[in-house]
């Protein structure tokens, strides 16, 4: 398994917040303007207003000014631009309506985003996070990394994100590797520790330890010598 440099440098020019106009949204809104503030990104705050209904007979689109779910939505995302102004950090709204995922898909081509920000509400895992049962095909169909922001988590303590300590979760495949130079390069930048984990299956007391020394030394090598410092491996 080949070893990854350590030298990759994150850069978000453009992040997209989706928003229910939620709490758990506004937590992302936070943690999406302090990743802004740190790599002077632009924000695009985002919400999709469910597309009109089928209809049999012929009819011209309703004018924005007399759809008054349109017009609660867009006062509702002006509101949520609102609630905590930032003259520093370059944040633009967007209301469209149609599909959950054509509107984000679109947005994302649109405006070359390099990282979405979502919130969770945490009632019933991912089909929870602020935009339903949607937001499973942010994840499948997206690009670009997403961060997930659980119910727990505290909004951020000043205006740029800091990370202490970061743990990134392997079971060796592919599509968990791809997340192994963001992990590595965010513990470079802010000067964290970093986990790398693999949760080992249950086997007889007898193969423990090989099977746990076996899965160390496929993380070990999975480290960069630049990084070996702040880098630890961990099998369990």
């Amino acid at each position: 398994m080949p070893t990854l440099q350590a030298s990759l440098r994150l850069t978000f020019n453009n992040i997209l917040v989706p928003t229910d106009f939620t709490g758990a949204s506004e937590n992302a809104l936070a943690y999406a303007r302090a990743f802004a503030k740190d790599y002077g990104s632009r924000i695009f705050v985002t919400h999709a207003v469910a597309p009109n209904p089928p209809i049999f007979l012929p009819m011209e689109p309703v004018p924005p000014d007399l759809d008054g779910e349109w017009a609660d939505a867009q006062s509702e995302l002006d509101k949520f631009l609102r609630s905590e102004p930032r003259t520093d950090i370059l944040q633009e709204g967007i209301l469209e309506r149609g599909e959950l995922w054509n509107v984000l898909d679109d947005v994302i081509h649109r405006h070359a985003i390099d990282l979405i920000v979502l919130g969770s509400h945490g009632r019933h895992g991912l089909k929870k996070l602020v935009l339903g049962s949607g937001a499973e095909q942010i994840f499948r169909k997206a690009q670009c990394p997403v961060l997930t922001l659980g119910p727990k988590v505290p909004e951020p303590s000043g205006d740029v994100a800091v990370f202490k300590h970061i743990i990134f979760a392997t079971d060796f495949s592919g599509g968990s590797l791809k997340a192994l130079p963001y992990a590595l390069s965010l513990a470079e930048e802010h000067e964290a520790s970093l986990t790398l984990l693999h949760v080992v299956p249950l086997v007889p007391m007898q193969h423990q330890m090989y099977v746990s020394g076996g899965a160390e030394k496929r993380l070990e090598d999975l480290i960069p010598p630049d990084a070996k410092d702040w880098c630890r491996p961990s099998a369990v």
